[in-house]
């Protein structure tokens, strides 16, 4: 699992990249630290080489938005494969995050 941020105009631009399961979890956690804080900059995740996201992901994923929200940012997810997309439909997430 690699996943990796970079500000560019004024956002937030989030990468991952193979699997987010229970194991990469922590590590992703981590290196997403700043997105928990947006400060206002809106984040994009963009999941064009994710494979997989388990339960531990989707946890990272919804506290990211509930910063966001509370500095009024957007969560944008970018490029997401039928299988993830499949995952948010079946989980509900597919109504609380923005896609692009």
């Amino acid at each position: 699992m690699k996943a990796t941020i970079e500000e560019i105009d004024n956002k937030y631009v989030a990468t991952l990249e193979g699997e987010l399961d229970t194991a990469a979890a922590q590590e992703v956690e981590e290196v997403f630290q700043p997105l928990y804080q947006s400060n206002g900059r809106d984040i994009i995740i963009d999941c064009t080489r994710l494979e997989y996201i388990a339960s531990s992901g989707l946890r990272i994923l919804i506290s990211i938005l509930k910063g966001a929200k509370v500095s009024g940012s957007k969560v944008i997810m970018r490029n997401m494969n039928d299988d993830i997309k499949n995952v948010f439909k079946l989980t509900g997430f597919i109504n609380l995050f923005d896609f692009e």
